[in-house]
């Protein structure tokens, strides 16, 4: 089962440990670790669903393309972390 992990920036906000979740895809395996942490989901997506603009998904160290097509497949072994992405200038 893939592994997703919240950053300390998010989970200071809504404690959500690190968690194994039944899913085979990128958005499957985001919405069921939001079960054990319902309040990150407002954090990490938008209300069409999307990834927030200061919010990064990566799988397996690669940071994911689109912030819209969460359809990635994942394998059993992937690890996906979400981190809150910094903007500056």
């Amino acid at each position: 089962m893939p592994m997703v992990e919240f950053a300390p920036a998010l989970t200071r906000h809504v404690p959500c440990p690190p968690q194994r979740v039944a899913a085979d895809t990128l958005r499957t395996a985001l919405e069921a670790a939001f079960l054990a942490a319902p309040g990150l989901r407002s954090y990490v997506l938008d209300d069409q669903g999307d990834v927030r603009q200061h919010v990064a998904v990566f799988v397996n160290a690669q940071m994911i393309a689109s912030r819209s097509a969460l359809d990635i497949t994942l394998q059993a072994d992937d690890k996906v972390l979400v981190i809150q992405a910094l903007t500056g200038g």
